[in-house]
């Protein structure tokens, strides 16, 4: 059985990213890739971002987020973790070159989890063509390029790609899953052997089989923002309606759903969850694995939806409902002044 532990971000990443390499036989060699290896790494920007104090997410990931970004358009359009720039009220764009560019937080999809930023003023950067992790495979050899140049980059290997649930109601249907692990991960570039993006930094995550344990980065495809990306820059949201938000954090153990907090006055507290209740069904259908909840919440319809569920709570079996909602109305907005 594998067992896996995950770390969304962390605030002291990058506070003094200049002062660290990888070493030079970890590094990819402008001899020994097919592209522009100068023209990918130049691609690759720092993201600062600062968060309100009462901002929704502010206790859960901080105030001040710090990461990476990828220019994929001529305009300098970025794109980069969601979490991020998630509620951000400034962000700070930073090249290889030292240039500092005010940007805005054009974005964010909480159903794929990736965010645009639009820089304020010229980049000078040229953009990392948009490839496919369609075609990537267990034991390719792949990039991972993090903001500062070469000595930020990394070569790396595919060794999974499947399935991810987060406990945050987050499903991807497919996730890379990269080793060696980056120490600056989110919002890094995973770039395949033609030197185009095919997907954007995550999680830290270490996998326990026994007594052994590997330690990498998972990577959100680039080919889930692709169908959305028209819509995100025009608007702002991704075209699809709104999935329904419980406002809850489970972890799963043994085939158990257990939930492990909840969202302060949300959805799943109003209607009455308690923290260390089991989901064991939702809507008669009974679910083992985050997967099978989140799919059987979101089938029956979308924010706004009553979700029937069924919790064991010391011994006993008792019937909520939830009155979902739209994740996006708990958050603060940015505004482009």
């Amino acid at each position: 059985m594998i067992r896996l532990r995950i770390t969304r971000h962390r605030r002291d990443v990058m506070s003094d990213s200049t002062h660290w390499s990888f070493p030079p036989q970890m590094q990819p060699a402008p001899a020994e890739v097919e592209f522009d290896l100068a023209s990918a790494l130049g691609a690759v920007v720092r993201l600062s971002s600062h968060i309100p104090e009462d901002g929704f997410t502010a206790q859960i990931l901080g105030t001040e987020r710090t990461g990476n970004g990828v220019v994929i358009r001529d305009d300098g359009l970025i794109v980069t973790i969601g979490y991020l720039i998630t509620e951000a009220e400034a962000v700070w764009i930073t090249t290889n070159d030292g240039q500092a560019v005010a940007g805005h937080p054009l974005a964010v999809d909480f159903t794929t989890g990736m965010g645009l930023v639009l820089p304020l003023a010229p980049l000078g950067v040229a953009p990392l063509p948009i490839g496919t992790a369609s075609t990537v495979t267990v034991g390719d050899e792949v990039y991972v390029i993090g903001h500062g140049g070469r000595a930020h980059a990394l070569k790396a290997e595919v060794f999974g790609r499947r399935e991810f649930a987060g406990y945050w109601e987050y499903l991807l249907d497919v996730a890379l899953f990269t080793s060696p692990p980056h120490p600056e991960w989110s919002g890094a570039a995973l770039v395949d052997r033609d030197g185009r993006l095919i997907g954007i930094g995550s999680l830290f995550v270490q996998e326990a089989e026994g007594d052994d344990v590997r330690k990498g980065n998972m990577f959100v495809p680039i080919d889930v923002l692709v169908p959305i990306l028209d819509d995100m820059v025009r608007t702002g949201r991704s075209g699809r309606p709104p999935r329904p938000w419980l406002g809850l954090y489970a972890s799963e153990d043994h085939r158990k759903i257990v939930v492990g907090g909840l969202t302060q006055d949300g959805p799943a507290a109003r209607a009455g969850v308690k923290q260390g209740d089991q989901i064991v069904a939702v809507a008669g259908e009974r679910v083992t694995t985050l997967a099978e909840l989140y799919r059987g919440v979101w089938r029956l319809g979308p924010s706004g939806t009553a979700i029937p569920m069924t919790v064991t709570r010391g011994g006993a079996t008792v019937p909520v409902t939830v009155k979902s909602a739209d994740r996006d109305d708990f958050l603060k907005k940015p505004s482009l002044q």
